[in-house]
């Protein structure tokens, strides 16, 4: 039986760990690199971490952070955002990322992608794939969901399937943030198309809601990030000790407001519910 990952998306905005709805409005958390150890000691699987400017800059900012959090972290460690040519995904490489994901570059030239996955391998080149409901489907978005390809997912998913990358990290942005759950069907229909493992990103709100993602579809991985999140701010005396910083907006947690659709949870609580409940996972 294939062991389901459990992975947590850091999305990041200057020095922040930060989060919002449907990619936008953006609330700032905390130190990244607080979270990250936190989570590797609690047993995360892997942490894929997205500048969420850096398309729009044009230049990824995550090697310092990546070059820190990769000297006491030895989980997998995938960078994206901002990534344009292969000497960026040499330089993420170099600062400790495992894997490197890639979206815009890879829509706008498909044979940067070829070769990227040709030069470093196809375990550590990864697609990120921004769905969004436009017109009766779902179109590839990029820019943190600001900006449409033009090209359905489906068809995307097929043109990648012949380029062999490692992973597809696929998130519904209409659904992140959300807690509203998994839009399971379509989930099922691009998973018939392509033998390339799927990470499900957006629209986590509860335990319940994994257990039938893992249970009803063939996805490799869920990658999820209000629910640790939350769950950590509240409960872990580490993190809580070292919220607030001076740069950013952290207002949400000063207020202390609520999604009350999500149900914060620990990462080892979530993994021995899916065990409990036959799904193989990592302990």
């Amino acid at each position: 039986m294939q062991c389901k990952r459990i992975i947590s998306k850091f999305e990041i905005k200057g020095p922040n760990l930060v989060k919002g709805v449907n990619l936008e409005g953006m609330r700032a958390l905390g130190k990244p690199e607080l979270f990250s150890k936190v989570y590797y000691q609690e047993n995360i699987d892997e942490i894929f971490y997205q500048d969420t400017v850096a398309s729009l800059y044009n230049r990824n900012s995550l090697y310092d952070l990546i070059k820190d959090v990769s000297k006491d972290i030895f989980i997998p460690l995938n960078v994206g955002g901002g990534v344009k040519n292969k000497k960026d995904i040499f330089n993420l490489f170099k600062a400790g990322a495992d894997k490197v994901s890639i979206n815009k570059q890879a829509i706008k030239k498909p044979n940067f992608l070829y070769e990227s996955v040709k030069q470093f391998g196809s375990a550590n080149i990864c697609v990120s794939i921004e769905a969004v409901w436009y017109k009766n489907d779902y179109y590839c978005f990029f820019d943190n969901g600001r900006n449409n390809s033009g090209i359905k997912v489906t068809d995307w998913i097929k043109k990648l399937e012949k380029i062999n990358i490692g992973e597809i990290i696929l998130t519904f942005v209409d659904l992140d943030g959300t807690g509203k759950g998994f839009d399971l069907n379509v989930i099922n229909k691009i998973s018939q198309l392509t033998n390339i493992p799927i990470i499900i990103c957006g629209g986590c709100g509860n335990k319940l809601q994994i257990l039938e993602l893992f249970k009803k579809t063939k996805c490799s991985g869920v990658s999820i990030s209000s629910m640790f999140h939350y769950f950590y701010i509240n409960h872990n005396k580490i993190v809580k000790k070292n919220l607030i910083q001076n740069e950013g907006n952290f207002d949400y947690l000063k207020e202390k407001r609520t999604i009350k659709k999500i149900n914060d949870i620990s990462i080892n609580k979530l993994k021995y519910f899916l065990k409990k409940n036959k799904i193989n996972c990592r302990l």
